[in-house]
């Protein structure tokens, strides 16, 4: 399955770049394990953030981000199978889970929840 995972990256750090840095950090954190038990792990900022630097932007908090990183996840969700929602606030992380399961796609909160999961 194609999994996006989901969770704070712009959310309570006051748009500390090094702040956001170690939540994207811990996004990835969740990569290897889908990618190990056969699945594609996908992170939106993976995709928003070089869409942003190429549309001028330099930050997530450039107002041209809000025409990118959240319409991003959204149109990333009309291609993947499911949702790996990790823990912590995040308006974007919520949004995503709200359109997974407006769509019918399974939410998952933990990596061992995802079928195939394998163990280091």
């Amino acid at each position: 399955m194609l999994i996006l995972i989901a969770g704070p990256y712009r959310s309570g750090t006051g748009d500390d770049p090094e702040l956001m840095a170690r939540n994207l950090e811990r996004l990835e954190e969740a990569a290897w394990p889908l990618f190990r038990s056969g699945h594609v792990p996908m992170i939106g900022e993976w995709v928003a953030l070089p869409v942003l630097r190429g549309a001028g932007g330099s930050s997530p908090a450039d107002p041209i981000a809000s025409e990118i990183m959240y319409p991003t996840a959204e149109r990333l969700l009309q291609h993947c199978e499911a949702v790996l929602r990790l823990p912590g606030e995040s308006t974007g992380a919520d949004e995503d889970v709200r359109i997974a399961r407006e769509r019918g796609l399974p939410v998952y909160h933990r990596v061992e929840e995802v079928p195939g999961y394998r163990a280091a």
